[in-house]
């Protein structure tokens, strides 16, 4: 996938391009419904399937720093769109310069004459241009002047959650509550951090004889306090592990942490990177009498997270 940073750097336009447009985060299987719609037909025009997408998001632009956590950082939402077969990514750095412009300019300047636009994959709710101008009906007028096609793709429902349709609002919402799972069921994977592993009270490994990795988060949306069966990526390999999250109220020194005791692991990996795949919660946080009764809990948190996770690793 060729992944465009600068608008600017596109020189001429892409043969019969198809096109969708969004913040895409959390890259849900709605995200990836319009996603396939773009490849199908980019496929029958012998086209070009691209997706374009905003960093940062809109709304931390617009609002000055007040935007919901993100479910997937840059990163991985590249990693995401990319594994879904989209042809090229176009990233747009936004700015209120970009935020300024017309919903005519948008179309004709950017998508039609820049890019080559010949088809555009839309949800029922799309809008753009200044203070939202464009809607799906002034879309279609401007397809009929410009000459490209407006797709209109269906809402995704959910049988999750009482039938709501599949939003990153939705998602947000259940990794909030610690619903996990049915989060995975929207997004079509678990849910996923990822985060450089730093030193932290160094309580697991000398104090308890459990071994974490404490994981710095950026800007990404965390779990739900609590403890977690999860499955940690580090250097191409996978490992089953038990996350906690919250502020180890049996030390009572109300530090917020989110750490990760990897099973069967022994390498020192301060300073690198993991990712953390959320499969199923465990329990909430809890205050113990002492050490010794966190620690036989914690045993019994990994039995469980054994059990939980041996599908997952069966060859």
């Amino acid at each position: 996938m060729k992944i465009i940073q600068d608008i600017e750097t596109i020189k001429e336009p892409f043969k019969s391009a198809v096109i969708t447009i969004g913040n895409f985060d959390g890259v849900h299987i709605g995200h990836q419904a319009l996603f396939h719609e773009v490849i199908e037909r980019a496929e029958t025009m012998d086209g070009t399937a691209v997706a374009m997408t905003f960093d940062p998001h809109p709304i931390r632009v617009i609002t000055r720093n007040g935007h919901p956590p993100l479910i997937t950082l840059y990163e991985q939402k590249a990693e995401l769109i990319e594994k879904a077969g989209i042809d090229v990514l176009i990233c747009i750095p936004f700015t209120m310069d970009f935020a300024a412009l017309s919903a005519r300019t948008f179309v004709e300047e950017i998508l039609v004459k820049r890019i080559g636009m010949k088809a555009i994959v839309v949800g029922q709710d799309y809008t753009f241009g200044n203070n939202r101008e464009g809607n799906v009906d002034l879309l279609r007028r401007y397809a009929e002047e410009l000459g490209f096609t407006v797709i209109v793709a269906d809402w995704i429902q959910s049988s999750t959650v009482d039938n709501d349709r599949i939003s990153s609002t939705a998602v947000r919402e259940l990794v909030m509550d610690g619903q996990i799972e049915k989060a995975a069921k929207m997004l079509g994977r678990n849910y996923q951090i990822r985060g450089t592993v730093a030193h932290g009270r160094d309580r697991g490994g000398k104090l308890l004889g459990i071994p974490t990795a404490n994981i710095n988060l950026q800007d990404e949306l965390c779990p739900k306090v609590g403890v977690y069966a999860v499955i940690v990526h580090y250097d191409g390999q996978r490992y089953p592990g038990v996350a906690n999250i919250g502020y180890s109220p049996t030390f009572d020194d109300h530090v917020f942490t989110v750490e990760a005791h990897i099973l069967d692991f022994k390498k020192d990996i301060y300073g690198q990177k993991i990712m953390v795949n959320f499969v199923q919660r465990l329990r909430d946080e809890k205050k113990f009498s002492g050490i010794a009764e966190l620690v036989e809990q914690i045993d019994r948190d990994i039995v469980e997270a054994r059990q939980i996770l041996a599908p997952h690793f069966e060859s």
